[in-house]
């Protein structure tokens, strides 16, 4: 009886690839909810730091977004988008998670479609991070890509809720949801999608993958 060795180079690989992948998915479920109780913020520049010390200054925003889009850089879209599902199952069920707490109940929040876009948004993140080489503009177009997908599904939430009067919108309107949930928080986003970049690139390239 010969080897096929390909088969078993490719069998080998699924058997390794499987724990890889869900210690990825449990990295990225610890790092979502430590990012939703972490408040992001940014230092003065270190040319000031001689004349007015080291200042920090709030982003307006967690670090929520900044570990979904870490967890697809680092662990690729399977265990991204698992971490992502795991999170939601445990903020509707079990354990107050989410930003405003959690519960079956949080689904009449307005932010509730964005967290339903960490999925789809941590999966496409994952897969374009490791479809192109370990390189900054990359990395950052797969983080870029995955807050757009996040946005996309929180909007869409708004507007249907909206259509349908789900309960808890009655009395915003759509402009005001809008921008409290998508307009304001975006500058702190995108300053973190800089910081994801960065630290993605560091981390992949000591890694070695």
């Amino acid at each position: 009886m010969t080897l096929d060795f390909p088969l078993f180079l490719r069998t080998f690989k699924v058997n390794v690839a499987a724990p890889t992948q869900l210690m990825w998915a449990l990295i990225g479920l610890i790092l979502t909810i430590g990012g939703t109780l972490l408040e992001a913020f940014i230092t003065s520049p270190p040319w000031n730091w001689g004349q007015h010390g080291l200042q920090a200054y709030s982003l307006g925003v967690n670090c929520q977004i900044a570990a979904v889009l870490l967890a697809g850089c680092l662990g690729g879209r399977n265990a991204a988008a698992i971490s992502q599902i795991a999170y939601l199952i445990l903020g509707l069920t079990w354990f107050n998670v989410f930003t405003l707490g959690g519960g079956v109940e949080y689904v009449y929040r307005p932010n509730f479609g964005y967290l339903l876009g960490f999925v789809p948004g941590a999966w496409i993140c994952g897969w374009l991070a490791f479809r192109f080489p370990v390189r900054l503009e990359y990395l950052a177009l797969s983080c870029l890509m995955g807050l757009a997908t996040i946005h996309t599904a929180g909007i869409s939430y708004i507007l249907l809720a909206h259509a349908v009067k789900w309960p808890g919108f009655a009395g915003l309107s759509i402009p005001e949801t809008l921008s409290t949930w998508s307009i304001e928080p975006l500058p702190g986003q995108l300053v973190l999608v800089c910081a994801v970049t960065v630290l993605a690139s560091l981390l992949r390239r000591l890694m070695l993958y």
